[in-house]
């Protein structure tokens, strides 16, 4: 008889990021993912004490997905429109994971001003100010005007109260970006 394959911590986060990238956060439960596993839930609630913390470990995972998702490649011609655009995108094709990250109060209720704090935007506010010729303090500014608009396109697409049109995304989004430039530099 062979052995009962263990079920890991890790496997029961990587499962639950799977339930709720396929079917929302809201069928988040033991018996789902003990479904996904194969197991019974037993082995599920074995290394976590409660759902919330194994939704906490999914959360965590969905978030470093979101990351590698909308993050420019080195070669892009304009890496804050790609950004942008790499956005809106995850809005569409990953509905679930986009209302689990951004759209839950528990998980995802980060407000605008902990998004501007956040170290790693520092990173992207230099490159952003150094491209547009102008200082942090501006680019920061632009930065939250475009995050705006993207996040609301984004938004409206998981939620389906918009039909993607790569074109016209992009498009909106130029708009912005460049209109924010034009604005900057006539202040």
């Amino acid at each position: 008889m062979p052995p009962k394959v263990k079920v890991t911590k890790q496997m029961v986060a990587d499962a639950s990021f799977e339930v709720i990238r396929a079917s929302g956060h809201e069928n988040l439960n033991a018996r789902t993912i003990s479904e996904y596993l194969g197991c019974s839930t037993q082995p599920v609630l074995y290394s976590f004490k409660t759902v919330d913390e194994i939704r906490e470990a999914a959360y965590e995972i969905a978030d470093s997905y979101h990351t590698g998702f909308i993050m420019p490649k080195e070669a892009d011609e304009n890496p804050m429109l790609t950004l942008g655009l790499n956005y809106v995108r995850f809005g569409q094709e990953e509905k679930n994971l986009f209302r689990f990250l951004f759209q839950t109060d528990k998980f995802g209720g980060k407000d605008v001003a902990h998004l501007m704090a956040d170290p790693g935007l520092s990173e992207i506010l230099k490159i952003m100010a150094a491209g547009l010729k102008t200082d942090t303090e501006q680019a920061r500014e632009m930065f939250l005007s475009f995050f705006c608009v993207a996040h609301g396109m984004a938004s409206l697409l998981a939620n389906n109260s918009m039909e993607y049109d790569e074109e016209q995304c992009k498009k909106m989004l130029e708009n912005v970006f460049y209109g924010m430039i034009a604005a900057g530099k006539g202040a």
